[in-house]
């Protein structure tokens, strides 16, 4: 556990100003450098703003808690530990080094400081690559019913400039709400892509349908702004899910480069189909030996216009016009019934077709219900 300030790790250069960098010379890059540099930090810390003010509305006099394991980019929780601060929040800001597996893997690899503040704070914001969502100190925590928590697990200066600082909050924040409406009234859904995902299910009413973003003055966990998210009922889940973007964990996975094919049948991945990659995700999830690390825990829409598809899970779910299918532990808040697993992963589906009761709002990956398509033009503008 490092209770002092880290030294932080080389910031990339975001894609803001890349052009600048391709028409100089060698020599005029190692002028700009600085000044590139500042520019870097100064649209982190603007967005850090953003994300203190608009996203956790971080209180005076709050107790607020920010981790990062050693594979994260310590300058963004620096950055963002600044912007709590200058609300007039008590700080805490503590890094770790990245534990073997995440959710319940990480368990015997926390340091008990940790697992200690993450039971006393109003609010924890995680950057850790290897989350703590579903880990046991997180799930004692949230049993307190205090604590709000953001996930941004493995979050890049990058990422938080074009995902949190590029964006028009109010604008995406009216999308998610729109298409959440739409989903809370729809019962029969289909979901199609062009690379073999044909996925039907039914939905139920009195489950709640999750929109990411601003984070509420109630206790609960919350995930980046840019994604809607929701858990059917699971025995009318059926067909095939195709993972074409990007599947996390394990860590031999991330960004594909081939398909990996699913069969569900009643909520159930029953069989996996492809090549190596899908050899890998098969042995991670048999080498548990729970058969709930089988079931589909959750669907979500991507909807963040600054989001690409990266490889980080926590971007890659939120990339416009894919669905994203969880696997394995299914939080309470869904009110599903697929319940606890031993972990959990995430996977991507691209350019998603959508239908809601017979209607399509989504086709290959453009949301072309009126109403989603005037929403989502102003979103990507900030």
């Amino acid at each position: 556990m490092s209770w002092q300030p880290c030294p932080s790790r080389p910031v990339p250069v975001n894609s803001r100003v890349e052009s600048h960098i391709r028409s100089g010379s060698r020599r005029e890059l190692e002028r700009r450098k600085p000044i590139l540099s500042s520019l870097v930090d100064f649209e982190l810390a603007r967005a850090a703003e953003i994300l203190a003010r608009d996203l956790v509305r971080v209180k005076p006099g709050e107790h607020v808690l920010i981790y990062a394991d050693s594979e994260s980019e310590w300058n963004v929780a620096e950055a963002t530990a600044r912007a709590a601060h200058n609300a007039g929040a008590k700080v805490a800001l503590m890094r770790y080094p990245a534990p073997r597996g995440v959710g319940e893997e990480a368990d015997e690899d926390l340091p008990g400081p940790l697992s200690a503040a993450m039971s006393n704070c109003d609010l924890m914001i995680e950057f850790s690559k290897m989350y703590l969502l579903y880990s046991t100190p997180w799930r004692l925590a949230m049993q307190r019913k205090r604590a709000r928590y953001l996930c941004l697990s493995g979050m890049t200066s990058d990422m938080m400039t074009r995902c949190i600082g590029g964006i028009n909050v109010e604008a995406l924040i009216k999308f998610q709400d729109r298409i959440a409406d739409l989903t809370r009234s729809a019962k029969a859904m289909r979901v199609t892509t062009p690379a073999g995902t044909d996925m039907e299910f039914e939905n139920d009413p009195k489950r709640p349908v999750f929109t990411e973003g601003v984070v509420a003055d109630r206790p609960g966990d919350y995930m980046l702004i840019g994604q809607v998210d929701w858990a059917p009922i699971e025995k009318t889940l059926n067909g095939k899910i195709v993972f074409d973007g990007s599947v996390w964990p394990p860590d031999d996975l991330g960004r594909l480069a081939s398909p990996i094919i699913l069969t569900v049948e009643d909520g159930k991945v029953v069989r996996i189909d492809g090549g190596r990659e899908a050899r890998t995700l098969a042995r991670w999830l048999d080498g548990f030996n729970d058969p709930a690390m089988h079931n589909v825990a959750h669907i979500a829409y991507g909807c963040n216009p600054g989001a690409k598809l990266s490889g980080r899970i926590v971007e890659d779910e939120r990339v416009w016009g894919a669905v994203e299918w969880g696997l394995g532990y299914q939080g309470e808040t869904f009110l599903g019934v697929a319940g606890p697993a031993k972990t959990h992963t995430d996977g991507i589906c691209l350019n998603a077709s959508i239908w809601m009761d017979g209607k399509q709002i989504a086709s290959e990956g453009t949301y072309i219900h009126p109403d989603l398509a005037s929403l989502g033009k102003l979103a990507a503008r900030r």
